[in-house]
Protein backbone atom coordinates (compact mmCIF):
# COMPACT_ATOMS: atom_id res chain seq x y z
CA UNK A 1 0.00 0.00 0.00
CA UNK A 2 1.50 3.37 -1.03
CA UNK A 3 1.70 6.66 0.96
CA UNK A 4 -0.59 8.85 0.62
CA UNK A 5 0.39 12.52 0.58
CA UNK A 6 -2.50 15.37 0.66
CA UNK A 7 -1.21 18.46 -1.36
CA UNK A 8 -3.48 21.54 -1.47
CA UNK A 9 -2.63 23.36 -4.90
CA UNK A 10 -3.67 26.89 -6.52
CA UNK A 11 -5.35 27.99 -9.41
CA UNK A 12 -4.38 32.00 -9.31
CA UNK A 13 -6.19 33.58 -12.04
CA UNK A 14 -5.56 37.01 -13.10
CA UNK A 15 -7.87 39.84 -14.46
CA UNK A 16 -7.20 38.78 -18.08
CA UNK A 17 -8.19 35.08 -17.07
CA UNK A 18 -4.67 33.55 -17.49
CA UNK A 19 -3.33 30.91 -14.81
CA UNK A 20 -0.40 30.96 -12.61
CA UNK A 21 2.16 28.10 -13.20
CA UNK A 22 5.31 27.61 -11.63
CA UNK A 23 8.15 26.18 -13.25
CA UNK A 24 9.97 22.84 -10.61
CA UNK A 25 13.47 23.86 -9.78
CA UNK A 26 16.43 21.29 -10.44
CA UNK A 27 17.28 19.91 -7.06
CA UNK A 28 13.36 18.41 -6.75
CA UNK A 29 12.01 15.26 -8.30
CA UNK A 30 10.00 16.15 -11.65
CA UNK A 31 12.09 19.43 -11.92
CA UNK A 32 11.42 21.67 -15.21
CA UNK A 33 7.93 20.10 -15.60
CA UNK A 34 5.13 22.86 -14.79
CA UNK A 35 2.74 22.81 -11.86
CA UNK A 36 -0.45 24.51 -9.94
CA UNK A 37 1.92 26.25 -7.02
CA UNK A 38 1.16 24.76 -3.76
CA UNK A 39 2.53 22.36 -1.45
CA UNK A 40 2.04 19.00 0.98
CA UNK A 41 -0.42 19.69 3.92
CA UNK A 42 1.60 19.12 6.63
CA UNK A 43 0.40 17.44 10.17
CA UNK A 44 -2.31 19.44 11.97
CA UNK A 45 -2.76 22.00 9.22
CA UNK A 46 -5.46 22.55 7.48
CA UNK A 47 -5.48 22.69 3.39
CA UNK A 48 -5.91 26.19 3.65
CA UNK A 49 -3.63 27.10 6.25
CA UNK A 50 -0.69 25.25 4.21
CA UNK A 51 -2.10 27.13 0.54
CA UNK A 52 -1.63 30.30 2.40
CA UNK A 53 1.68 28.97 4.32
CA UNK A 54 3.42 27.84 0.53
CA UNK A 55 2.05 30.84 -2.00
CA UNK A 56 3.94 33.16 0.37
CA UNK A 57 7.16 30.71 0.56
CA UNK A 58 7.03 29.75 -2.89
CA UNK A 59 5.22 33.51 -4.61
CA UNK A 60 5.75 35.74 -1.63
CA UNK A 61 2.44 37.00 -1.87
CA UNK A 62 -0.32 37.11 0.94
CA UNK A 63 -3.98 35.22 0.35
CA UNK A 64 -6.83 35.48 2.73
CA UNK A 65 -8.62 32.18 3.33
CA UNK A 66 -12.06 33.67 2.11
CA UNK A 67 -10.50 34.09 -1.15
CA UNK A 68 -9.58 30.87 -1.56
CA UNK A 69 -12.63 28.26 -3.70
CA UNK A 70 -12.43 25.15 -4.07
CA UNK A 71 -12.57 23.50 -7.35
CA UNK A 72 -11.75 20.12 -7.82
CA UNK A 73 -9.22 17.64 -6.79
CA UNK A 74 -7.41 14.93 -8.53
CA UNK A 75 -6.38 11.64 -7.13
CA UNK A 76 -2.96 9.71 -8.70
CA UNK A 77 -1.07 7.07 -7.88
CA UNK A 78 2.66 7.55 -8.57
CA UNK A 79 5.47 4.63 -8.35
CA UNK A 80 6.74 5.55 -5.30
CA UNK A 81 3.38 7.33 -3.19
CA UNK A 82 -0.38 8.27 -4.06
CA UNK A 83 -1.17 11.91 -4.71
CA UNK A 84 -4.43 13.43 -3.33
CA UNK A 85 -4.36 17.18 -4.75
CA UNK A 86 -7.22 19.76 -3.78
CA UNK A 87 -7.11 22.20 -6.02
CA UNK A 88 -8.67 26.25 -4.99
CA UNK A 89 -9.36 29.33 -7.29
CA UNK A 90 -7.93 32.61 -6.28
CA UNK A 91 -8.31 35.63 -8.21
CA UNK A 92 -7.44 37.94 -5.54
CA UNK A 93 -4.06 38.16 -3.18
CA UNK A 94 -1.57 40.83 -1.94
CA UNK A 95 1.74 41.48 -3.53
CA UNK A 96 2.97 40.87 -6.90
CA UNK A 97 4.04 36.90 -7.41
CA UNK A 98 7.65 36.49 -7.51
CA UNK A 99 9.58 32.46 -8.32
CA UNK A 100 10.87 32.23 -4.93
CA UNK A 101 11.56 29.12 -4.96
CA UNK A 102 10.53 27.77 -8.68
CA UNK A 103 13.10 28.02 -11.72
CA UNK A 104 10.17 30.53 -13.38
CA UNK A 105 6.60 31.29 -13.58
CA UNK A 106 4.47 32.29 -16.17
CA UNK A 107 0.25 33.25 -16.84
CA UNK A 108 -0.90 31.24 -19.37
CA UNK A 109 -4.39 31.12 -21.30
CA UNK A 110 -6.37 27.57 -20.42
CA UNK A 111 -6.48 26.61 -23.67
CA UNK A 112 -2.42 26.72 -23.71
CA UNK A 113 -1.88 25.18 -20.66
CA UNK A 114 -1.34 21.66 -22.86
CA UNK A 115 2.43 23.23 -24.31
CA UNK A 116 3.98 23.21 -21.18
CA UNK A 117 4.91 19.77 -19.94
CA UNK A 118 3.31 19.09 -16.07
CA UNK A 119 3.53 16.39 -14.37
CA UNK A 120 0.99 13.86 -14.99
CA UNK A 121 -1.38 14.48 -11.81
CA UNK A 122 -1.73 18.00 -12.91
CA UNK A 123 -2.78 17.30 -16.39
CA UNK A 124 -6.91 16.00 -15.40
CA UNK A 125 -6.94 19.64 -13.86
CA UNK A 126 -6.48 21.62 -17.11
CA UNK A 127 -9.88 20.80 -18.43
CA UNK A 128 -11.57 21.82 -14.98
CA UNK A 129 -10.08 25.33 -15.63
CA UNK A 130 -10.63 25.51 -19.42
CA UNK A 131 -14.30 24.90 -18.28
CA UNK A 132 -14.18 27.22 -15.72
CA UNK A 133 -12.74 30.14 -17.80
Amino acid sequence: MSKTVLVAACALIDPDGRVLIAQRPPQKAMAGLWEFPGGKVELKERPEEALIRELREELGIGVKEACLAPLTFVSYLYTEFHLLMLLYVCRRWDGEPQPLEHTAISWVRPRDLRSYPMPPADLPLIPMLRDLL
